[in-house]
């Protein structure tokens, strides 16, 4: 298995560095060989090279299995002439990544606000309101005068029917004792062309899986189902913008942004990323929480076995996940976003521990 590590700004080095030491063990434990290739990007990169996001990057994906990127703080890059793209968006859209897999998970012995939460959210990815990445050439915001701008949100039928798809697939494999719910989320009263594009895809596409409970819902609804009444979503699909803010609350919800995997993919490469960002006020004090960014390399190493029919990468994904619940179940060795006192390298360490110890 090779995989691209890009350390990204901020506390990305420390929490890649901390989820490659994990992703080293179990690899070891379960005895496949992985290929870690390094490259630069964001703030380091742009030291080097000018640019946050070098050419090279896109040779490399296309010679490795997938990607494991850390945050970047690309709120304060250059402008574009000036070398500041955003690695995130500019993999997410050279590379096809049309969905943006998002689980929110209570866990017990963690500070969540709703204990009942367990759900995933799949964002679509490419397109939307996001200016970085629903032009082919140029950027989708515009200030026609001084003072007034335009921003334009484009919605294809072909991304809504991925994203649907993929939401559907995601629905197919959840063992539940119950018909599992399939909820589009839209804002199709207001927006009514593009969320309607939106909602006929979704619509379309449901009715190939008729085992499943397909519903529709307003997004500004949701939100406010998602606080009261969570149990009722098992997978919520929907477009960019949407996806991005209903993700966050749902990961609050749950406990923290710092426990909720995240994983992009396409057609071709899966990329590991966690939910949070780069948290500059907390870099090089030890005390970054790695989890988000461990649970989203498993869930790549998830999708990798499904796709190559290797059964090791899932029992992995499944170990580190139990690994991981058990230790924020006994609440010990958290960091302090989650209440504790230990340091990042004593929460990496202490995981590492119970993969080795595992029987």
């Amino acid at each position: 298995m090779k995989i691209l590590v890009l350390r990204g700004d901020g506390i990305g080095p420390e929490i890649v560095d901390a989820t490659i030491k994990v992703f080293k063990t179990i690899s070891q434990k379960f005895n496949f060989n992985i290929d870690l290739i390094y490259s630069d990007i964001g703030f380091s990169s742009l030291k080097k090279n000018k640019t946050t996001f070098p050419k090279e990057i896109l040779k490399l994906c296309s010679e490795v299995d997938g990607i494991i990127l850390g945050p970047v703080d690309h709120n304060n890059y250059p402008p574009k002439s000036e070398g500041g793209l955003n690695p995130s968006g500019e993999l997410r859209t050279k590379l096809k990544l049309y969905s943006n897999i998002r689980p929110a998970k209570a866990f017990k012995g963690t500070k969540c606000i709703l204990d009942k939460i367990d759900l995933v959210i799949v964002r679509e990815n490419t397109e939307g309101f996001y200016s970085d990445r629903n032009m082919f050439s140029g950027n989708g915001e515009l200030e026609i005068e001084e003072g007034t701008g335009i921003s334009i949100r484009k919605i294809t039928k072909k991304a809504s029917e991925n994203i649907a798809k993929r939401g559907f697939e995601i629905a197919k494999l959840m063992k539940k004792n119950k018909k599992v719910n399939v909820h589009a989320i839209h804002k199709a009263n207001v927006l009514r062309l593009t969320d309607g594009i939106f909602l006929n895809a979704c619509r379309n596409i449901s009715k190939k899986y008729p085992e499943i409970n397909y519903q529709e819902m307003l997004v500004d609804a949701a939100t406010a189902h998602m606080v009261r009444n969570p149990e009722q979503f098992d997978v919520l699909i929907t477009t960019n913008m949407f996806g991005d803010i209903l993700s966050d609350l749902a990961s609050e919800l749950s406990g923290s942004l710092g426990l909720s995997g995240s994983l992009n993919v396409g057609d071709t490469i899966p990329m590991a990323q966690a939910q949070h960002g780069a948290a500059t006020d907390i870099v090089n004090k030890g005390i970054a929480n790695p989890i988000s960014l461990i649970f989203s390399t498993a869930m790549l190493l998830d999708w990798l076995g499904k796709q190559k029919g290797q059964e090791i990468y899932i029992k992995a994904n499944q170990l580190i996940f139990k690994v991981v619940e058990n230790i924020l179940e006994e609440n010990k060795y958290l960091t302090p976003d989650l209440g504790g006192n230990s340091s990042t390298e004593q929460l990496t360490n202490h995981i590492i521990e119970r993969i080795e110890n595992h029987e």
